[in-house]
């Protein structure tokens, strides 16, 4: 059996400052799920990797008994990393709380990631249907996480619907063109109080990292590590982007400048 080890501390450290989602604090700013590896052993050494300590599990696609070898949760320990229950592939807020409250009832914790998929091409999500689904799964006391458009009032609704956290994504589900709209993504950090943390679309390493310094809070990806060439290589990458975008954001870029500034002082210069 391949078992999950206990993710390491960020390299980030002190320099950062606390990451808490509704209460309760993480070390790591990535998160990752658990679809479209080759192998449960890929899966698991990527997530190694990555560091990441909320992993994803979609329970719609997934089978539920941990017993079974062949299972994702088989090789996932939920004593060393937080299991987040996905809704993936709901197409309406009834189907979305009904396995929400599946899950839990398999076992899960209180935590959803929340998805209401209104188009099967493009994967975008439903709004009336999410802004439903959030408001029936925080009145039972779920703890919900809801993947979005980049829009900022759908943002806000679900904030107010009682969102813990809201989850715009950077492009569709598993394109990976990286962050098509900053101006919205900085707009939704600055106007929420909840976490905001983005998912979807990231690709690679320049990505995560250019999604960091907007300002949110973390990212969280899947096909990007699953369909690498080289998924531990890519997590471990992502994982190291992910932390230098989130101290870029933190240190203050300098400004940009249409002209040339020389870097060393031009007065007192020896003849």
């Amino acid at each position: 059996m391949t078992t999950l080890l206990e993710p390491r501390r960020s390299a980030v450290g002190s320099l950062d400052t606390s990451f808490t989602i509704a209460g309760r604090d993480f070390r790591s700013r990535l998160m990752v799920g658990t679809g479209k590896y080759a192998s449960n052993d890929v899966m698991v050494r990527a997530i190694e990797a990555s560091g990441a300590e909320i992993v994803t599990v979609a329970v719609r696609r997934v089978n539920l008994d941990r017993t079974q070898e062949e299972g994702i949760l088989h090789h996932l320990d939920p004593s060393r990393i937080f299991l987040l229950a996905n809704t993936a592939g709901c197409y309406s807020a009834d189907d979305a709380v009904r396995y929400a409250r599946l899950a839990r009832a398999a076992g899960f914790n209180e935590w959803v990631k929340l998805e209401v998929i209104g188009d099967k091409e493009t994967l975008l999500p439903d709004t009336v249907g999410l802004l439903e689904a959030t408001r029936i799964l925080a009145a039972e006391g779920f703890k919900v996480m809801a993947y979005s458009n980049d829009d900022l009032v759908t943002a806000l609704r679900l904030q107010d619907s009682g969102a813990v956290a809201v989850m715009p994504l950077a492009s569709p589900i598993g394109s990976g063109l990286g962050l098509l709209n900053e101006f919205s993504i900085r707009t939704i950090k600055h106007r929420l109080s909840v976490p905001v943390v983005v998912d979807a679309g990231v690709g690679t390493a320049s990505d995560a990292c250019l999604t960091m310094e907007q300002g949110v809070d973390g990212i969280l990806m899947n096909t990007a590590l699953a369909s690498a060439s080289d998924p531990v290589r890519m997590a471990a990458a992502m994982r190291s982007a992910v932390d230098a975008g989130r101290l870029a954001y933190l240190a203050g870029r300098m400004p940009r400048r249409e002209v040339a500034v020389p870097s060393s002082p031009t007065e007192g210069l020896i003849e």
